[in-house]
């Protein structure tokens, strides 16, 4: 009782809370040669990585590249064509679909999010759901919106909401940062500084990657991705060095055929 009561005073209700979830082992994903395709195109040809324990990946690419493919992989939704995912046992992933086909378009957000609860348990603890709600920006009577009503932002702002209270100690976020405003990026942004496990971040927005990704997971043509230890403007300095300054430029995807 006393731990839960002191995590509760640390707690800011204002700002966006990451919960810790359980302490992650030694593995957390292992990729292995990995190669997954999509109808008759190679998508990752031949990846491998480790993800750290305490790490923010930012994973880059055009659309269309395989960023989610890989996600839906790691999740076990989608299965190799070849190669090894391994989740480490004390792996709980937190993850919310960019569908969001199960939202009741009736609902409030509030209700969504809350089940229409003044308390909530987010993660292990347990706060009061206006605040929670409020602290991604739905201040007052937006807390009462039909979730079918949503504008992208709002709509974005609420998957991220439904990922954070999970309690896991693996996110993947798929795109977060879309339509934020600046004071919820902040939150968010500091959230992730501060959370003990480990994210893996799908982002178009070189600056919140520059503020906080430890690694960086991109994709860099013909199927090919290319993992680095640093964060985006560390990378893009990496990627002139190796390939070229025209290599800086963005490009369309492009992909070899699959073979099977």
């Amino acid at each position: 009782m006393a731990a839960e009561a002191d995590k509760m005073r640390k707690l800011d209700f204002e700002e966006i809370q990451i919960p810790p979830g359980p302490r992650l082992g030694n593995i957390v994903v292992e990729v292995e040669n990995l190669v997954k395709g999509f109808g008759d195109r190679v998508l990752i040809d031949d990846l491998s990585f480790t993800l750290p324990r305490n790490g923010i990946v930012g994973v880059i690419g055009p659309n269309g590249a395989g960023k989610t493919t890989l996600f839906k992989t790691i999740l076990g939704l989608e299965e190799p064509d070849s190669g090894i995912v391994k989740i480490g046992e004390t792996v709980k992933i937190s993850y919310v679909d960019q569908s969001r086909g199960g939202i009741d378009p009736k609902k409030s957000l509030f209700e969504v999010v809350s089940d229409g609860l003044d308390f909530m348990k987010v993660g292990q603890v347990e706060m009061p759901s206006r605040a929670y709600v409020a602290a991604f920006g739905f201040k007052g009577p937006d807390q009462q919106k039909p979730a079918g009503v949503l504008s992208g932002g709002e709509r974005n702002r609420l998957n991220l909401a439904l990922t954070l209270k999970q309690g896991g100690n693996l996110l993947l976020l798929d795109e977060p940062t879309n339509d934020l405003d600046v004071e919820t990026l902040g939150s968010l942004e500091n959230a992730l500084l501060e959370f003990p496990g480990c994210a893996v971040v799908i982002s178009h927005d070189r600056w919140f990657l520059d503020r906080v990704a430890t690694h960086i997971l991109a994709y860099e043509g013909e199927s090919k991705w290319f993992w680095f230890e640093g964060n985006f403007e560390s990378y893009e300095e990496n990627k002139i060095a190796r390939l070229g300054a025209d290599a800086a430029r963005p490009h369309r995807a492009t992909y070899r055929k699959l073979t099977r």
